[in-house]
């Protein structure tokens, strides 16, 4: 039996593993398909919330202190995996931004670099914007290749011998004594765990409900497209009415995103396409001549307010949540994994954990 068993193999549920298996414990992580193939392979990953100042201060909590351990955490990955996650800072150009002054008083406030600049410094970053009047610069952000982050999240989590990875292996049921959870079953077998962890995205509220829980989160797709461009035609990531162009260092550039309720309906169609084929021509305007290379669909843990659920689930012994990060798994998944790990592990918080945890407000339900 393990010491933790935790629900769900995205970017969440790695990393949780990973805090977890660098503390000495043993654990069992179980994904209903491979590893990173969801909401973690389908993003941007743009280490911030895109407009950060338009958030709850929960969320730039935990994004202010992911952001510092994205650089640290992909050196290790790659040295340890061969695997490199591509983090690249080289900071974000917002344009046309409606809050400017709301922007910049939240930058003051949390002590983060941002700025007006001119249309001369613009074009001087980025040559193949069109004309603008200026834009606010933020530059110390930085993106990751998450389809690699997360093929090498498992690969390190594969050759550590305190880690048991079941793939493939979609959860039915859970497995309790009393109010106590001790584990889950599967098609294939019976995991039992001292402790059960539920990081399973989109599907978390699906799994919860099994237990009588009704947890507010939903799917909310996005879909998005990349073009194979030269590299460097493109060098940093630009946002523009809501929508961004990330670029790859081989010159892959993502263009994203839309956002849509459809249930658990990951299929693309047309109208998307050519919606974002518009946005990234507005941005770009060379990449009208250019095809599109890729058009793909993902899966949002969407939650009421952006902020994710961190904490022991209420009524039942044994078992924790970490779950509706919405549009921000990637960026807040390294403080959230850290600070469900002291939680469990009962050490000092990294951060003040009441605006995460699953009260009977933010449950949707009646106070006791």
């Amino acid at each position: 039996m393990s010491d933790f068993l935790i629900l769900g193999g995205g970017v969440i549920g790695m990393m949780t593993a990973l805090q977890l298996a660098d503390a000495g414990q043993q654990v069992s992580l179980v994904e209903r398909g491979i590893c990173g193939q969801e909401a973690s392979w389908a993003g941007g990953g743009i280490v911030s919330p895109l407009y950060p100042w338009r958030y709850a201060p929960a969320v730039s909590q935990l994004s202010r202190w992911s952001e510092g351990a994205y650089p640290s955490l992909a050196l290790r990955l790659f040295e340890e995996t061969g695997i490199d996650p591509e983090y690249r800072q080289k900071g974000l150009l917002y344009l046309s931004v409606d809050d400017p002054e709301a922007a910049l008083a939240w930058a003051r406030e949390m002590g983060k670099p941002l700025e007006r600049v001119s249309a001369d410094m613009v074009r001087a970053k980025e040559h193949c914007l069109p004309p603008t009047e200026g834009a606010l610069w933020m530059p110390t952000l930085g993106s990751v290749r998450n389809p690699r982050l997360g093929k090498a999240l498992r690969a390190r989590l594969s050759a550590m011998p305190n880690v048991t990875l079941h793939e493939q292996s979609e959860v039915t049921g859970f497995e309790c004594h009393g109010e106590r959870v001790e584990g889950v079953r599967t098609a294939q077998r019976v995991i039992t765990a001292g402790h059960t962890i539920v990081c399973g995205g989109a599907w978390a509220g699906e799994l919860l409900a099994t237990l009588g829980v009704s947890l507010p989160v939903r799917p909310v797709k996005g879909q998005m497209i990349a073009y194979q461009t030269s590299p460097g035609l493109v060098r940093r990531v630009v946002l523009k009415d809501g929508r961004y162009v990330i670029p790859r260092a081989d010159g892959l550039l993502l263009v994203g995103s839309t956002l849509e309720e459809s249930g658990f309906d990951k299929t693309t169609d047309q109208e998307a396409l050519a919606s974002l084929r518009q946005s990234a021509e507005n941005i770009v305007p060379a990449l009208a001549d250019y095809p599109v290379a890729y058009h793909w669909a993902g899966l949002r843990p969407g939650s009421p307010d952006g902020v994710p659920f961190i904490g022991k689930l209420p009524g039942w012994q044994q078992i924790s949540v970490n779950a509706g990060h919405y549009r921000n798994g990637l960026v807040l998944a390294p403080a959230s994994t850290h600070l469900l790990a002291d939680l469990v592990l009962g050490r000092q918080p990294l951060i003040d954990p009441t605006p995460y945890q699953l009260t009977p407000e933010r449950l949707g339900q009646e106070p006791a």
